[in-house]
């Protein structure tokens, strides 16, 4: 990200500071535009979740699904729950949970169940099955459209 002078460039700094310049670098391009990027990135969504929100934790698996998912937008038939693609977009990784975090509605935990059904029907179920476990979201076509999670006796 840096360039670091050639012999005649730090000739040429020497006499222009009146002592002798032994090293000297600047920005590359790569690095301007790096700065440049971390200027305008978009901001991410808070880790709080706002009214009628939920926070979710997807572990990089299911982010990935989720990420894939979101892509196909514009080409899948069943449409995907308003601002999903935005949340997905501005998520926030936790290094220290290894989790991907989103504050997701609803309606939009049930638009990613979907996902997660496409992709436990393209081979892996694992990230479905998770996700189920952790929130009661489920996907299941044919019977009711999304199941609530079993209450467990007391």
């Amino acid at each position: 990200m840096l360039e670091t002078a050639d012999r005649e460039t730090r000739a040429e700094l020497s006499a222009w500071e009146g002592r002798p310049v032994h090293w000297a670098v600047r920005l590359s391009p790569v690095g301007h535009d790096l700065l440049l990027y971390n200027r305008f990135r978009p901001s991410p969504t808070p880790t709080m979740p706002g009214p009628g929100q939920r926070l979710v934790e997807l572990l990089p698996s299911q982010m990935a699904a989720l990420r894939l998912f979101v892509s196909l937008v514009d080409q899948l038939r069943m449409p995907v729950a308003e601002g999903l693609t935005e949340q997905t977009r501005t998520a926030r990784y936790d290094p220290g949970a290894g989790r991907w975090r989103l504050c997701l509605t609803r309606e939009q935990m049930e638009s990613l169940a979907y996902g997660f059904w496409l992709h436990k029907e393209a081979g892996s179920a694992g990230e479905a099955n998770r996700f189920d476990r952790t929130y009661g979201v489920l996907y299941q076509p044919g019977r009711q459209r999304y199941r609530e999670p079993a209450r467990r006796p007391s």
